[in-house]
């Protein structure tokens, strides 16, 4: 791991997506991811974007957003709540591959909350209905060349409105801290192994625009921003 090959995605397996763990392990796992996106604020550029697909589109409609590779569901509610503050009528899905994710999921989610988990492969998803919104947050990473390709495919096919992905920057800094912080904050097993990992299966600007490329989204293209800390949002709004 220390001589690792940053110039390009790594192929290394994440154990939570390569290793059958249990229900406790897993959940740990989860638990310890939302910490780490709540102290990156990881949650604050899908909701800028939200604010921004609003804007444009206005808050009178009931909106069915899709959250894939939903996990912990902790983006779902933070999104449930801006939608509460906001005055914006949601249904929420979150679609994960592992039935832990919505078990784990359901029990972290208050009662009331607009928001139903699912286990199942995004590609194995029905035709209808149509979701107005799809987002994904630190789930593009996970997969390979060929299947991002053909996620963002799926995305500007369904996407009503628009979609997001919001996912990791490979870069040296990022890395370093991945592998160390975990360790140091006593984080579950998985989350030890898996956090360089994810940053070294990432991307930089230069692999989203040959992805883009290869899915032939049409124009204007999906646009590409970087945040901070170490973030980048690849994004389509569709005109009203």
């Amino acid at each position: 791991m220390a001589s690792v090959d940053l110039s390009r995605r790594s192929a290394a397996p994440e154990l939570m997506d390569a290793e059958p763990v249990d229900f406790a392990t897993f959940e740990a796992c989860l638990r310890d991811l939302e910490r780490i996106n709540r102290w990156t604020r990881s949650y604050a550029l899908t909701l800028r974007w939200l604010e921004r697909v609003i804007a444009q589109h206005g808050s009178r409609r009931r909106l069915l957003l899709v959250d894939v590779g939903s996990g912990y569901g902790d983006m779902l509610r933070r999104i449930a709540a801006w939608g509460q503050r906001r005055g914006v009528r949601l249904d929420l899905i979150g679609i994960d591959r592992n039935p832990h994710a919505a078990i784990a999921a359901g029990c972290a989610t208050p009662p009331g909350a607009p928001i139903r988990y699912l286990t199942a492969d995004v590609f194995d998803l029905p035709d209808e209905p149509q979701p107005h919104l799809v987002i994904s947050a630190l789930f593009a990473h996970h997969l390979d060349d060929h299947q991002l390709v053909r996620f963002l495919r799926w995305m500007e096919s369904r996407a009503r409105l628009g979609w997001l992905i919001n996912d990791l920057h490979r870069h040296v800094l990022a890395y370093r801290v991945a592998r160390r912080a975990p360790e140091l904050l006593r984080m579950s097993r998985l989350v030890r192994h898996d956090a360089a990992i994810s940053v070294a299966r990432a991307f930089e600007r230069r692999d989203w625009q040959l992805f883009l490329h290869q899915a032939e989204l049409g124009e204007p293209p999906p646009t590409v921003t970087w945040n901070f800390p170490f973030r980048y949002a690849v994004s389509r709004i569709r005109s009203p």
